[in-house]
């Protein structure tokens, strides 16, 4: 028999060679010493990505689970592809759509600040809208609940709340770089706002020289994904307010026009829309890479929306026929919006829900995600948890969504106020006349006739008419 190493050869070869009985002996106690440990190094690990998940990483005692909103800018019901959209990619949310949730049936406000500020607080804008961009100061937040409840916090984007730093803060947020810190002129300026951004992190603006060449969306990302990397073993509640995809439209890292594009120029074509669109399933897919890289995955719910419907420049197809984008419109096109949740943990893969969904309903929904009591000091909130949806589970659904849509309270506008339902929707006018059946009538061109009403439509109209007075001040 030949020995094929030398070191073979001189402890484990039969031929001519002999194991030494201290080297056999050293062997026996390292191997079964061995054993023991190795046990016990894997015994808290759980590769599947379930609540205990970690990918190979230590586990954190703290088994709250962790929670990212999404809110895309200007992105339709026509837009994602699981929606039935035909007219852009969107793989990462289609893939957050097949392994979590989608919600049909989900009604924001007509414009962006709105609808943020209806969902941070929990309360319909009636009861803390002052003006365009601001939201009043002691006015308390998801992220003030999330915090006081042991979550660290974190704010990614777009604020547009006004009040910087102190206001930032005071809304229970410790960690953000954002866009928009105050609502001036100045920062409306929408050059900065994808290449070479004016960004506001921690209470200073980032200096020109880290980002000249940089995507706002690239170092939002990053920023989110240093906050995640600092709190693996402790709960965090993030807001990821993307601009994606709203104007300017303008070329994205991936478009080989970015690196000469001037956005002071205040440039902006229309054909870089798709490739936005592409961008921001892009960074979100990122973000879902990077919780499955550090094994929280399982444990974290992340859900993605909108703020309003697709800019009114827009046209794509949806389900065969050429949708218009409805931005800043109160018919169907302008409120409804996606929403998907994925959450390993607790949601089964595939689930399709019509539960009426209001954008007050995040903070109630959270408290319950978190297993945290509504402070009793934040007054009046008018959402409906849908955690129960969330799991597949019967629970508390809302009959109505209502909106109270005043753009600018200082420019004497008839304020805009309604009511609906998956089918019906009322008007706050004088008579109560403009009433719809949304279904059937989207672009809502055909009032329903008071008189010709089914005995059904007339209860549902009274009930209607019954809310619409009690939300006042």
């Amino acid at each position: 028999m030949n020995c094929y190493h030398k070191e073979m050869q001189k402890h484990f070869c039969p031929c001519n060679c002999r194991l030494k009985k201290m080297n056999l002996f050293l062997l026996f106690i390292i191997f079964f010493t061995c054993i023991p440990a190795c046990k016990k190094e894997f015994k808290n690990i759980d590769t599947k990505e379930n609540a205990s998940s970690n990918s190979g990483k230590l586990l954190s005692r703290n088994f709250k689970p962790n929670i990212i909103l999404i809110i895309v800018d200007d992105m339709g019901y026509e837009i994602p592809t699981f929606t039935g959209g035909q007219s852009y990619n969107t793989p990462n949310l289609d893939f957050i759509a097949s392994k979590g949730i989608q919600f049909t049936q989900a009604y924001c406000h007509p414009d962006g600040f709105p609808s943020r500020l209806a969902s941070f607080t929990g309360k319909y804008n009636f009861r803390n809208y002052i003006n365009w961009g601001i939201l009043p100061m002691g006015e308390k937040t998801i992220g003030n609940m999330l915090q006081d409840a042991g979550y660290a916090t974190c704010f990614v984007g777009k604020w547009q709340n006004d009040g910087g730093d102190l206001r930032i803060r005071a809304a229970g947020f410790e960690k953000y770089l954002v866009y928009l810190p105050y609502s001036t002129a100045v920062e409306l300026d929408l050059s900065r706002r994808y290449k070479n951004p004016l960004l506001y992190e921690n209470s200073h603006y980032l200096q020109d020289s880290i980002t000249n060449g940089k995507y706002s969306e690239d170092l939002n990302v990053e920023y989110l994904d240093n906050f995640i990397d600092s709190n693996l073993t402790n709960p965090f509640f993030a807001v990821y307010s993307m601009a994606l995809v709203q104007r300017p439209w303008s070329p994205t890292p991936d478009d080989p026009e970015f690196t000469n594009w001037d956005p002071s120029a205040n440039l902006e074509d229309i054909k870089f829309f798709p490739s936005m669109v592409n961008y921001m399933d892009k960074k979100i897919g990122e973000i879902l890479n990077h919780l499955k890289e550090n094994g929280i995955r399982g444990n974290t719910l992340v859900i993605v929306t909108t703020d309003n419907g697709t800019n009114v420049k827009i046209h794509s197809m949806y389900n065969g026929v050429n949708r218009k984008g409805a931005k800043n419109a109160t018919t169907l096109w302008g409120i409804r919006i996606p929403l998907i949740a994925m959450w390993p943990a607790k949601i089964q893969p595939g689930q399709t829900s019509n539960t009426l969904i209001d954008f007050t309903d995040f903070l109630r929904t959270f408290a319950d995600v978190a297993d945290v009591p509504v402070p009793t000091n934040y007054g009046i909130l008018d959402g409906v948890s849908f955690y129960d949806n969330l799991r597949n589970i019967p629970g508390t659904d809302r009959s109505w969504s209502f909106c109270q849509w005043d753009n600018n309270p200082t420019d004497n506008k008839p304020v805009i106020r309604y009511i609906n339902d998956t089918m019906y929707k009322l008007y706050d006018t004088p008579l109560y006349d403009s009433f719809y059946n949304v279904k059937n009538d989207y672009k809502e061109k055909n009032k329903l006739k008071i008189d010709s009403l089914s005995v059904q439509e007339i209860n549902l109209r009274d009930s209607f008419i019954a809310v619409l007075q009690s939300m006042h001040n």
